[in-house]
């Protein structure tokens, strides 16, 4: 099956007993119930979106920074509220924006602000310049996110959801590569991706190292305030070398560069069975079939999808 030459550069992430991909004009999920049916959610693409941001370079990247805070954490949500057994287990509405303002404030806390309060204060101890504190905050950052990773990923619940994230990379590396999408094709292909997520947080860390050592010393409050007002600065550095490299994997030197990126993705991903690479084909199926019709008809940007409870089959959808 041929493939132009540039292709579009699609995406995704890894649900709780599914996958989310996401397309230029449309976004798909697919999630298995309790009862093992396959259940598909698609929309087009809205707001943000359609701004132009997501052509414009560096501020493309606050776009992703969306992507994982808003619309990622919807279908998080929703996935989550799929497994639910009763109706009293699921997290909506003020509940869930709730969860999700805690997780953010825990994530910039332990990953941000930890890091840099602990290196300031051996700074005030030891007697560190300037440099060397910078540089023992960003070994800190690696390390904790590292030991963050490796941790969760020893929970059975987050092993499933980390296989079903090597599934949605199988998926997007098999359609590249202009292959058949069946489970059985698919499976051959590589867990890594060289634009996954867990690359695009390996480069904003260490670019939180070389940002940072230029600020110098600095006092506790602009210690504090720079480690969060620089977040997004860091999100758009690192998503635009994160597309330069997938952009020149046949450079000998890229390839070097892209090694730990790479071993990182060892950490949150597993090799999926065969039953979620066919939840992964029917996510990225529904995300190409909505795509082709917003493509032939711009105007139409009404939600298409199934209601939730309603099976679809993967087999269907492709």
């Amino acid at each position: 099956m041929g493939r132009p030459l540039k292709l579009p550069t699609y995406g995704g992430q890894a649900l709780i007993e599914g996958v989310l991909m996401r397309g230029r004009r449309a976004v798909a999920a697919a999630m298995r119930n309790p009862q093992g049916d396959i259940i598909i959610q698609s929309e087009p693409l809205k707001g943000l979106y359609l701004t132009g941001l997501t052509g414009i370079p560096f501020l493309r990247g606050l776009v992703i920074l969306w992507d994982a805070l808003g619309l990622g954490t919807r279908y998080l949500s929703l996935s989550a509220n799929l497994q639910a057994s009763e109706e009293s287990e699921k997290i909506e509405g003020p509940a869930w924006v709730l969860a999700l303002v805690v997780s953010l404030v825990m994530a910039v806390s332990l990953f941000f602000l930890l890091p840099a309060l602990v290196g300031k204060g051996l700074q005030a101890w030891l007697g560190f310049s300037g440099l060397a504190t910078n540089l023992l905050e960003g070994l800190l950052r690696l390390l904790a996110v590292i030991g963050y990773i490796w941790g969760i990923g020893r929970i059975p619940e987050i092993q499933r959801v980390f296989a079903y994230h090597g599934a949605e990379h199988k998926t997007i590396n098999a359609y590249e590569a202009g292959a058949e999408l069946t489970p059985e094709s698919v499976n051959s292909y590589p867990l890594e991706h060289p634009r996954c997520g867990t690359s695009f947080i390996l480069t904003l860390v260490v670019l939180s190292v070389l940002i940072f050592s230029v600020l110098g010393d600095l006092p506790w409050i602009w210690l504090i305030l720079s480690r969060i007002l620089l977040i997004p600065l860091l999100a758009m550095l690192a998503y635009e070398y994160i597309r330069w490299v997938a952009d020149h994997l046949d450079n000998p030197l890229v390839s070097q560069l892209i090694r730990p990126n790479l071993w990182l993705q060892k950490l949150t991903t597993r090799s999926p069975s065969p039953d979620m690479l066919e939840v992964s084909i029917a996510a990225f199926n529904a995300m190409l079939s909505l795509e082709s019709s917003l493509a032939s008809d711009p105007l139409k940007r009404q939600v298409s999808e199934p209601p939730i409870g309603v099976a679809a089959d993967a087999h269907q959808s492709q």
